[in-house]
C-alpha cells in the first residue's frame, strides 16, 4: 500500500481483515509510524463495535509492516498506490516502483479522476496496471470499480477481480474515462443541480428533493461533506479544453475562492455553527449574484421537477457511458449508483428506474 492516508489505511484495513500480508509505505519514517497508528486505530474501533475480537486485531497488526523505503515493497504481489490524485505524481511514482518490483507484481492506481492509460504508460510494463477506484472510507464502502485499462492484461484484471472479491467488496469493471462509471455519473447530475441553481432552485430545496426520494443526503450536503476543493481542482484542470459555448456555472468556484470548501471549514454550501448544517444567506446572495450577472430570471422548481432533471441527467449520462462501452451493462451503472452514491436501493438504480417509467407508460 503506498500512500497511508485516509483512502490508503482504509484499504490496508481492509486487506488485514481478509487476511492478507501489508507492507505499508510512506514518505518518512515519521509518516509510517502515523500510518501505523491509523491503521490500529481503525482496528481498534472495530473491536470496540464488536465486529472483531482482541485476538483478530493482534492477527491483523502482526501481519501489517509500515516503511518509508521502497524496497521494502519488492516482495509483494499487488502493490496499490493511494497518493496525492496528481497525474504527474503518480507517473513519477509508477516510474520509480516500476525499477523496483518485481515482474510479475501487479500495480493498481487509486485514481478517481485520472487517466490510467496515461499512468501505466510511465512503466515498461502496462500489461501489469489496472485500476482499483475504492470508495471512502474503504474499510465500510462496499463498492469498488475495476477499471480495465488499455493495455491490462487479462490475467491481471482476473487477479484485480479476485482481491476485490476476497476483500468482500463488490467489484464493477469498467473501461477508462474521466471519472470512470460512477463520478461521471455523479459529475452529470451534480452540473445538472447547478444549472437549477440559477434558474431559481436553492441548495436546501435540491437537497430536500433528493432526500423525499430516498437518497440519505443532498447533493450539495454530499459535496460539503466530501469537500469542495478536489471538483475545483478538476474544474480548473479542464478550463482550457471547456467548451466556450457549453453552460458553465460559476457559482462552486465563487465558495472556494471565498475559502468555503465545506464542512471541514466549517462553511461550503452550507454553513455549519455547531456542526449543524444551516442555510447560509451569504450563499444565497451569491446565487442571485450570479442570476443576476446571466440576466437570468429566477422561477420557482418544484420537486418533481428537481428529480425528473437530476435523473434524466443520470440516465443520460449512463446511456453514453453503455454507448462508449464504458459500462457493460445497466446493471452495473444501478450497482455502483447504489453502492457508492447513495442512490435508494429499494428504487432500483438510475438505468432501472427510468425502464420501468419506460414500462408503465407503454
Amino acid at each position: 500500500m503506498v500512500g497511508a492516508g485516509l483512502m490508503g489505511s482504509g484499504i490496508a484495513v481492509s486487506a488485514l481483515t481478509s487476511g492478507c500480508r501489508v507492507i505499508a509505505l510512506e514518505q518518512t519514517k515519521e509518516a509510517a509510524a502515523d500510518a501505523r497508528a491509523r491503521i490500529a486505530e481503525t482496528l481498534d474501533k472495530t473491536v470496540r463495535s464488536g465486529r472483531m475480537d482482541a485476538d483478530g486485531r493482534d492477527d491483523c497488526i502482526a501481519r501489517l509492516q509500515t516503511t518509508a523505503e521502497a524496497a521494502d515493497l519488492v516482495t509483494a504481489d499487488l502493490v496499490i498506490e493511494a497518493v496525492f490524485d496528481d497525474l504527474q505524481v503518480k507517473m513519477d511514482l509508477f516510474r520509480r516502483l516500476d525499477g523496483i518490483l518485481a515482474p510479475g507484481t501487479i500495480l493498481a492506481t487509486n485514481t478517481s479522476y485520472l487517466d490510467p492509460d496515461a499512468i501505466a504508460a510511465a512503466t515498461t510494463d502496462p500489461s501489469r496496471v489496472v485500476g482499483l477506484h475504492f470508495f471512502s472510507p474503504a474499510n465500510v464502502m462496499r463498492l469498488v470499480e475495476v477499471v480495465d485499462c488499455a493495455k491490462t492484461a487479462p490475467d491481471v484484471l482476473a487477479s484485480a477481480l479476485a482481491f476485490v472479491k476476497r476483500l468482500g467488496k463488490l467489484p464493477v469493471v469498467c473501461g477508462v474515462t474521466e471519472g470512470f462509471i460512477g463520478n461521471r455519473i455523479f459529475s452529470a447530475y451534480r452540473r445538472e443541480a447547478e444549472f437549477m441553481l440559477e434558474d431559481g432552485a436553492v441548495p436546501d430545496e435540491i437537497d430536500a428533493a433528493l432526500e423525499a426520494y430516498g437518497f440519505p443526503m443532498g447533493i450539495f450536503a454530499v459535496n460539503d461533506m466530501a469537500g469542495l476543493e478536489i471538483a475545483w481542482a478538476r474544474r480548473k484542470r479542464q478550463a482550457a479544453t471547456r467548451d466556450p459555448a457549453a453552460r458553465y456555472v460559476e457559482i462552486a468556484d465563487r465558495l472556494c475562492e471565498a475559502g468555503r470548501l465545506g464542512r471541514k471549514s466549517g462553511r461550503g454550501w452550507y454553513a455549519y455553527p455547531n456542526g449543524e448544517r444551516t442555510v447560509d444567506p451569504e450563499v444565497t446572495a451569491m446565487i442571485k449574484a450570479a442570476r443576476a450577472a446571466k440576466n437570468i430570471t429566477p422561477r420557482a422548481i418544484t420537486a418533481e421537477e428537481i428529480m425528473g432533471r437530476l435523473l434524466k441527467a443520470m440516465v443520460d449520462e449512463g446511456t453514453a457511458l453503455l454507448a462508449e462501452g464504458i459500462a457493460a451493462r445497466p446493471g452495473d451503472i444501478d450497482l455502483v449508483m447504489i453502492n457508492g452514491y447513495g442512490f435508494p436501493a429499494h428504487k432500483g438504480g438510475p438505468m432501472f428506474a427510468a425502464q420501468q417509467g419506460k414500462d408503465m407508460k407503454s
